[in-house]
């Protein structure tokens, strides 16, 4: 069983509107309201995929039930553990060509919540992996996410961690199964910058990454594709046509866990896995929110991969 940890989750809503004017009233449609976080994110594409998956994490209020109802009624698991105050509500504004994200920062938690999460996670028997995901809420502790990844090394299990913080800097020293940055993240944590037109920054990358701890890296470029490394070879990848870009929102959460859904079980299909992680990246981006992967096949077939290294 892959559990994800979402500990700050949230209702996404998403809206679209014809141009976007301040000191004025914005006609907005095509309202979307869909339980979210990056975790969240990548529980629904595996159970998507045919994998078994739950859900943990801090959830609040009204809006937590929410969310929690939601997963549930998607077919996932959610194992919650329940704070104070109203989980957030992110909004996503499509203006034609421009998009807007407001991200807020969530329902806090205390020492007791994180004692509780711990605690649960010191009982599933069946933890294969934990894919932890996404930003901490208010007043976490400091050492919250590596007293996680103790209590999951403890139980025999691996880790993904696909997180913005800088945290990632010490925690890679865990030895993680994958990490997931994109480009920016690599540059603003790790101090590496990577370029398409000279791959042997790539290269280069990868080998401290790896030499840091990482088992294997997933690097995600956005549009222009991904990097794989699994300390022996390198892959590139890319999806080859035209794709319409009506959100980025859940793109990179649901490119991860399409990827882990092949290889996570099967670490040698490492073409097969970027392929379908491609195809599902470029499906989610025309999609309000992370939509029903009606054209993961279609695109699955104009996805180039090649070794590097």
């Amino acid at each position: 069983m892959i559990y994800t940890l979402t500990a700050n989750p949230a209702i996404d809503y998403n809206i679209t509107c014809d141009g976007l004017e301040p000191n004025c009233v914005t006609r907005t449609r095509d309202a979307v309201y869909s339980p979210n976080g990056k975790g969240l994110n990548v529980s629904f594409a595996l159970h998507h995929f045919g994998k078994d998956t739950a859900i943990l994490g801090f959830f609040a209020g009204f809006s937590g039930r929410f969310i929690v109802e939601g997963a549930e009624a998607k077919g996932v698991d959610v194992h919650p553990v329940w704070t104070d105050g109203i989980t957030r509500v992110n909004v996503f504004l499509n203006a034609q060509d421009r998009e807007f994200n407001m991200v807020n920062a969530g329902a806090a938690v205390n020492p007791a919540n994180e004692r509780e999460m711990y605690d649960l996670i010191d009982s599933l028997e069946d933890m294969e992996c934990l894919v932890v995901s996404g930003s901490l809420p208010p007043h976490t502790s400091e050492d919250f996410l590596s007293q996680v990844i103790s209590r999951v090394k403890a139980r025999g299990a691996e880790f993904v961690l696909d997180i913005s913080s800088p945290q990632l800097s010490d925690l890679i020293a865990e030895e993680p199964l994958l990490i997931k940055p994109n480009d920016d993240e690599l540059l603003d944590i790790f101090g590496l910058e990577v370029s398409l037109d000279n791959e042997q920054t790539v290269v280069d990358a990868m080998a401290e990454l790896h030499k840091k701890g990482a088992k294997n890296v997933l690097l995600t470029l956005g549009g222009k594709g991904a990097y794989f490394s699994n300390g022996k070879h390198i892959w590139y990848a890319r999806c080859t046509v035209p794709v319409k870009v009506l959100s980025t929102v859940c793109a990179g959460d649901s490119t991860l866990a399409a990827f882990l859904s092949m290889w996570h079980d099967d670490p040698e299909h490492v073409e097969d896995a970027l392929r379908l992680a491609m195809a599902t990246g470029a499906n989610v981006v025309e999609c309000a929110g992370q939509g029903d992967f009606a054209k993961v096949d279609e695109y699955r077939q104009h996805v180039e991969v090649r070794a590097i290294a």
